[in-house]
């Protein structure tokens, strides 16, 4: 069916249901921000088949919210699908809950899927609720109604990561648990958040492609530790392994009913847990609403996770010199399409130690593809490879030990002045908050600014984030750190990993990034102005000398790059044959 066909079967349930407007959100059970296939509703729906955004479907209006990395994208796949795109975070685009409050009308019913929407924003539902006096339906899912070939749920196995890698036992992370759990006041502690989860009891799964979790909640109390989960999926052998770390295992399902005989008091991450647990919940057990524990405990890196990161992202590094190398040997030599050099980039990867599958789908965007952020190529649509303009492609790898996430915008030829000047300015906004030095007590609201600053001098921005946390052999979005100019209270701690991925997009043209990950270390130390902290760079690939006026850059930039350089040259070398080593001397030599 087409798109529109799809929402008129909507429609004609939503009738039948007596049901005014469906909200349908991006994410699953446990609101991921990726999820398995058959949570894929919102893209089904309405045909727009990026990461985030929220879709309401009226009797007569059908409308789909998403932010900045998507307005193209979402742009060109709702068209003439009938659905009209709103842009969140934009002065005069009103939000799903400022729409509804204006349009819905007393005595309509809202409905949408409880378990898929989490408790801050049914809160916000329930204002309009009662401001407006209109009805609530939140036991219907709809689409599943009507998408008769959907997925089934995910049936792969668990396996458990051992700690040689990240570095604390279940048990231990447990008790830190428990601790914190104490220091709150709270008896009970449910998890629904899907890293948190596969963080706290060292458990992994292809349940999600390429984040290693598996579908389940969690329940911990003073004396238990409840894993619910699909039992199918752990072998006999890690079930006894789990059970030593006092960890007891029940069906998916059941987290349901055992919420239900919580007493006393509870924490749960209301941006986490979804509406329908929520609800379950008694009136008179204390609800204390806290960012999970388990993502502030995760948030710092361990010794060993540190030091299992850093080899990890050598074998990183090494695999996207191959990759480069092997881009600017065959471009125009044979047929490279942005489709084609993913799957080269994941066959180049795939043979580095511990690897396990990509941190995400590679986007791979030649010219003007290349200005949506998140632009994904299909069989129609993928260019091929000439000896001209640049190529972006931002990737990453999961691996045993960690989880990596790079970009490089790659010069396959002749540059206009425009390409070659952005390219430049993204390096040096990267370099700008590469060199940042802060207090103690910076977030990552406070320290935006040093990326974009040199861009906002020329009059430009990127509609997205400069940087992100990153999980260990996780989620390659990873909170709750975060550099973005949206104000945030959490603190940039020493081991803290994020990315730094400043960017220049322009509609037609191009798109550029530069990406690496970096760690926070402490730095100098002072006892009347306090203690400072730094980045420390843990990626290390070569950014392409072609790109770069340098004629732009201060005597400090073209230092910061050399030292870059020179380092990435020393500790990449040798896993290099000699050629690619010669190739990466050439690409890191001193400007």
């Amino acid at each position: 069916m087409k798109v529109s066909e799809r929402i008129q079967k909507l429609r004609e349930l939503m009738k039948k249901e007596k049901i005014d407007y469906y909200i349908v959100p991006s994410e699953d059970f446990h609101q991921s921000e990726y999820v398995a296939e058959c949570f894929k509703a919102r893209a089904y729906i309405t045909g727009f088949t990026g990461s985030a955004g929220t879709a309401l479907i009226g009797l007569e209006k059908a409308i789909l919210w998403t932010d900045g990395r998507y307005f193209i994208q979402a742009n060109q796949q709702l068209e003439g699908s009938g659905v009209e795109l709103f842009k969140m975070r934009i002065p005069g685009w009103p939000t799903l809950e400022e729409w509804l409050m204006e349009n819905v009308s007393e005595g309509q019913t809202l409905g949408f899927d409880g378990r898929v929407l989490p408790v801050n924003r049914y809160k916000d539902i329930l204002k309009i609720k009662q401001n407006k006096n209109i009805n609530i339906a939140m036991d219907k899912d709809l689409i599943e109604e009507i998408w008769t070939d959907k997925p089934e749920m995910p049936k792969e196995k668990v396996f458990i990561l051992d700690t040689k890698y990240c570095g604390k036992s279940a048990k231990e992370k447990i008790q830190e648990v428990r601790n914190d759990m104490n220091k709150l006041g709270s008896k009970a502690y449910i998890i629904s958040s899907l890293d948190d989860i596969a963080w706290l009891f060292n458990i992994r799964g292809n349940d999600v492609k390429n984040t290693p979790v598996v579908l389940s909640y969690a329940l911990i109390d003073e004396d238990r530790a409840i894993l619910y989960i699909d039992v199918e999926k752990i072998s006999d052998s890690d079930k006894e392994a789990l059970s030593r770390e006092g960890i007891i295992i029940k069906n998916y399902e059941d987290v349901f009913e055992d919420i239900k005989e919580i007493k006393d008091s509870i924490i749960f991450d209301s941006d986490k847990v979804s509406a329908y647990i929520y609800e379950q919940i008694n009136n008179d057990v204390k609800k204390i609403e806290e960012l999970n524990i388990t993502t502030k405990l995760k948030a710092i890196k361990n010794e060993t996770e540190i030091n299992s990161l850093k080899n990890c992202q050598l074998k990183d590094g090494v695999a996207m010199v191959r990759f480069i190398k092997w881009i600017k040997d065959n471009v125009g030599e044979e047929v490279i399409t942005e489709l084609s050099l993913a799957d080269k980039l994941c066959e180049i990867r795939s043979k580095g130690e511990l690897f396990i599958e990509e941190s995400f789908a590679t986007i791979a965007g030649y010219k003007e593809h290349a200005a949506m952020m998140h632009y994904s190529a299909t069989e129609e649509s993928a260019y091929e490879l000439k000896k001209e303009g640049i190529l972006l492609v931002d990737s990453g790898g999961q691996y045993f030990d960690g989880t990596t996430d790079i970009t490089r915008s790659i010069i396959l030829g002749k540059l206009t002045e425009e390409e070659k000047r952005d390219f430049t300015l993204v390096l040096k906004a990267h370099i700008g908050l590469m060199k940042a030095v802060f207090l103690k007590g910076t977030t990552g609201s406070n320290v935006d600014i040093l990326s974009r600053r040199v861009l906002w001098e020329e009059g430009l921005d990127y509609k997205c984030g400069t940087g992100h946390g990153v999980g260990f052999c996780l989620s390659v979005h990873e909170g709750p750190q975060t550099i973005r100019p949206i104000p945030n209270t959490v603190e940039l701690e020493p081991g803290m990993i994020l990315t730094n991925e400043p960017g220049i997009y322009r509609e037609g043209k191009h798109g550029i990034r530069t990406e690496n990950i970096m760690l926070v270390v402490p730095d100098k130390k002072d006892e009347e102005f306090g203690e400072f902290y730094k980045f420390e760079t843990m990626s290390y690939c070569p950014i392409d000398l072609e790109g770069i006026d340098v004629n732009l850059l201060t005597d400090y930039e073209k230092e910061w790059l050399n030292d870059y350089h020179k380092e990435t040259y020393e500790k990449l070398s040798p896993f290099l044959n000699d050629d690619e080593k010669q190739f990466l001397k050439e690409e890191t030599k001193a400007i």
